[in-house]
């Protein structure tokens, strides 16, 4: 029952947290009360992504004629096989999480975990026994779950979350999602595209509010061509009925109340911590507004505690909940590690088209008091976008005006969630805009449009 580590939670943070540090030589368990591979690889990036690839398919055929390809007969969707592809998809990767723990002999508890008040951890397994276990680290990963409105509980049926959009048992015929973000926009995209009247309601100014102004107003066109009705300014108040269709009260962006009516309403209005009932108050662990706080390595006010992932202040991604995993248990370790700089964290959402962004938006870099140059390609001057008939979009640079160092990336358009990782490095290497547009891209390749952004910002652009 004693381990140099025990991690609580399995998703991208806690598992990777946990394989990193059985290979830096640690005896090191996992506690996770559901699947392996936390929410990410089973009600969230994955399987969402499953559901996405399926909708772009979906429109691809529809188009078809658009490439000189005839396709004869009805196309539709069959909406129970794309859900049940996308069930595989995430239990496949669940196995998957299952033998990388294994190969790399991490011991699997089951059950609940929970700090004790004498910095052990007791877990609740689900014949209702309790065991208590030692470690000298632990590390709390638990994620985090659908956040309710007050005024818009969740039903699981009518008035759903993120979790159950994505196992309905039927194509609704009208949904309205509530939040923009990247969750609300994935998920307005991939019903629109199958055939539901979808209404986004967003209570900010532009959809996708923590985007560069420039994406957010282009998705917003996107949307809109794609029949999606989106609301900004805009704030559901109430919603009537438990059968059939709802009524729902929105309050427009004039403030005068309009009733819609739908047969699903999406409540996509962010995440909350799950912080509550593991212990924290007993343990006498420090948090802030339900969150945990943490030093630069994720060290807790309580020795030999720490956190990452979602239940921290700062961006909720997959990602970024595996890069503390590693940097705490590698500075647990006693290796010489650089904090994260959280400057250069990319963040994405698959809509189509995709979005792909880093560091500051054009707003922030001139509230920040820089002297800014901003360079912008639009992809319908990209020869491999006209080919690939997917011109719409652009790459937006942000650069220092003095030293040329980039400070924002900013793009819309087909694939440039395999595109913003070139940024991430150069901005890391701190690679300066000339270098940038100097160094030869390929073409033809969307990519290209990342030299040529870098170009327009100096002046330099040949092909607009």
């Amino acid at each position: 029952m004693n381990y140099d580590l025990i991690v609580v939670g399995s998703g991208p943070g806690g598992y990777v947290a946990a394989i990193r540090g059985a290979q830096l030589g640690m005896n090191v368990a996992v506690v996770e009360r559901a699947e392996l591979g936390g929410i990410c690889l089973n009600w969230g990036c994955i399987p969402t992504k499953s559901l996405l690839k399926s909708a772009q398919v979906y429109d691809y055929m529809k188009h078809s004629a658009d490439y000189g390809i005839a396709v004869e007969g009805e196309i539709k969707p069959d909406f129970e096989k794309i859900v049940a592809r996308s069930r595989g998809v995430a239990d496949k990767m669940s196995a998957g999480i299952q033998y990388l723990l294994k190969k790399n002999k991490v011991t699997v508890i089951n059950g609940f975990g929970k700090l004790t008040a004498d910095k052990k951890l007791e877990v609740l397994a689900e014949d209702g026994s309790k065991t208590n276990y030692e470690a000298k680290h632990i590390i709390l990963a638990t994620g985090a779950r659908s956040r309710e409105l007050p005024n818009l509980p969740q039903d699981g049926e009518k008035i759903i979350g993120y979790r159950k959009a994505l196992t309905l048992d039927k194509l609704p015929k009208s949904m309205i999602v509530v939040g923009s973000g990247a969750i609300g926009s994935e998920f307005a995209y991939f019903y629109s595209s199958l055939g539901t009247q979808v209404t986004l309601v967003e209570f900010m100014p532009n959809i996708l509010p923590i985007e560069d102004e420039e994406v957010s107003k282009q998705m917003g066109r996107s949307f809109k061509k794609n029949k999606i009705k989106v609301m900004v300014n805009s704030s559901v108040e109430s919603v009537e009925g438990t059968a059939g269709d709802l009524k729902v009260n929105i309050k427009n962006k004039k403030g005068e109340i309009e009733v819609h009516e739908c047969e699903i309403v999406l409540s996509a209005v962010g995440i909350a911590p799950n912080t509550e009932n593991i212990g924290l108050e007993e343990a006498g662990v420090a948090t802030k507004n339900g969150r945990v706080i943490v030093d630069d390595y994720f060290r807790t006010n309580v020795e030999g505690i720490y956190a990452i992932g979602d239940i921290l202040e700062g961006p909720a991604l997959a990602h970024v909940a595996s890069a503390e995993g590693i940097c705490c248990v590698e500075k647990i370790s006693g290796m010489n590690v650089e904090p994260i700089d959280y400057t250069t964290i990319p963040g994405c959402t698959y809509t189509t088209p995709e979005i792909a962004s880093m560091g500051l938006t054009e707003k922030a870099a001139k509230e920040a008091g820089h002297e800014i140059k901003v360079g912008k390609f639009p992809f319908s001057a990209s020869g491999k976008a006209s080919a690939a008939g997917a011109n719409e979009g652009f790459v937006k640079l942000i650069f220092d005006a003095k030293y040329g160092e980039l400070l924002g990336a900013h793009m819309i358009g087909a694939n440039v969630t395999e595109m913003i990782a070139e940024l991430v490095v150069a901005r890391k290497l701190e690679t300066t805009g000339h270098e940038l547009l100097k160094a030869i891209h390929p073409h033809p390749t969307m990519s290209e449009a990342i030299m040529e952004a870098a170009a327009a910002a100096y002046d330099e652009v040949i092909h607009i």
